[in-house]
């Protein structure tokens, strides 16, 4: 699968490795992993941030073309069956800048986007290099706490949440919603030495009911999400098999920890051309024990029940292979037997 050549297109590496390999995960890691070993990775060798280094630019564009293609679960599907020659015509995906884009290409961005084509978007290098500059004016977002704003497209808001030792050991989660439905990313920020930020975490807002929400778990047990485009993509693929694919969309999120002090948030307007409107709050996993012990026990019942479909699935599909084999020999044993008695007479 690791094979090396010469790629064609201008956003692709001049050498393909794995892109396993690439991102340091194995083939069997989970979507959330994946994201947060490609998060990672682009922010070591971001361009914006090595800019002496002409060679982190190809590593950069490595790692972004190795998530194209793992992120997507067709593309990562066909990978795993044929290596590189099952994607030789396939379009690959890169993520965009869309402070970069004219008004025309804006236009046609948002218009497929609008049409449900995936459009994977970058946060802004004028926000990054702020962040990382520590110009950005930061807000206090107190545990327990919510606050309200509109952010401009391609702009951030910034929030210094701090926790004391008990609520780190407790857990924490920071969420933001936007009842608009405006598309907007959640950052997560470290602190660099030089006293600015650096983006460490990021997650794209994802549509749950009415809203518009995204989410970071700092906390020390899993949790889950249903993604209903995973259910989707599966019950596409194979329709006859819907029926045991409900359950296929619960993946794990990312789970991080954090230590006290203040921790640095931003809500990044993901719009096209409006603005976005939202509301980010940050809670402490203790003020919801009860809710989220209840909780644990009805993931734990869904991932039992997946496990149970997943059987059946198996079990189904062995007798259906019976089924169809004792079928087409009861059909065949007919033919002949209708053959010779024509024979005879």
């Amino acid at each position: 699968m690791a094979s090396s050549g010469k790629m064609e297109g201008p956003s692709a590496p001049a050498l393909r490795r794995d892109p396993y390999e690439v991102l340091s995960v194995s083939r069997d890691s989970s979507d959330q992993e994946i994201k947060s070993a490609y998060r990672k990775l682009a922010l070591k060798y971001h361009p914006d941030k090595n800019a002496s280094n002409p060679e982190a630019s190809e590593l950069f564009k490595e790692v972004a073309y190795s998530y194209s293609i793992l992120s997507d679960p067709e593309k990562r599907r066909q990978y795993d069956t044929a290596g590189f020659e099952a994607l030789e015509n396939e379009g690959m995906d890169m993520e965009i800048d869309l402070s970069n884009l004219g008004t025309v290409n804006t236009m046609f961005a948002a218009l497929f986007s609008k049409l449900g084509v995936p459009i994977k978007t970058t946060v802004s290098p004028t926000v990054l290099e702020e962040a990382m500059n520590g110009t950005v004016t930061v807000r206090p977002l107190p545990v327990g706490t919510s606050a309200m704003g509109k952010v401009e497209k391609q702009s951030a808001h910034f929030f210094g949440v701090t926790i004391s030792e008990e609520q780190a050991h407790s857990g924490i989660v920071v969420r933001a919603t936007s009842v608009a439905q405006s598309k907007f990313k959640l950052l997560f920020f470290e602190q660099e030495i030089n006293g600015g930020y650096g983006l460490a975490l990021q997650e794209d807002s994802q549509k749950t009911g009415k809203v518009t929400s995204a989410g970071m778990y700092f906390l020390h047990f899993q949790v889950y999400r249903m993604d209903s485009t995973v259910n989707a993509l599966a019950m596409a693929k194979d329709p006859e098999a819907a029926f045991f694919k409900r359950l296929e969309g619960l993946q794990p999120c990312e789970v991080s920890t954090l230590k006290p002090g203040t921790h640095i948030f931003a809500v990044y307007g993901d719009n096209f051309f409006k603005p976005a409107s939202y509301t980010i709050e940050a809670m402490c996993a203790k003020s919801y024990e009860d809710t989220t012990e209840r909780l644990k026990e009805i993931e734990a019942k869904i991932l039992e029940k997946r496990n149970d479909l997943r059987q059946f699935e198996t079990e189904y599909r062995k007798a259906l292979a019976q089924f169809q084999e004792a079928t087409a020999r009861y059909t065949q044993e007919k033919e002949v037997k209708v053959g010779v008695v024509r024979h005879l007479f």
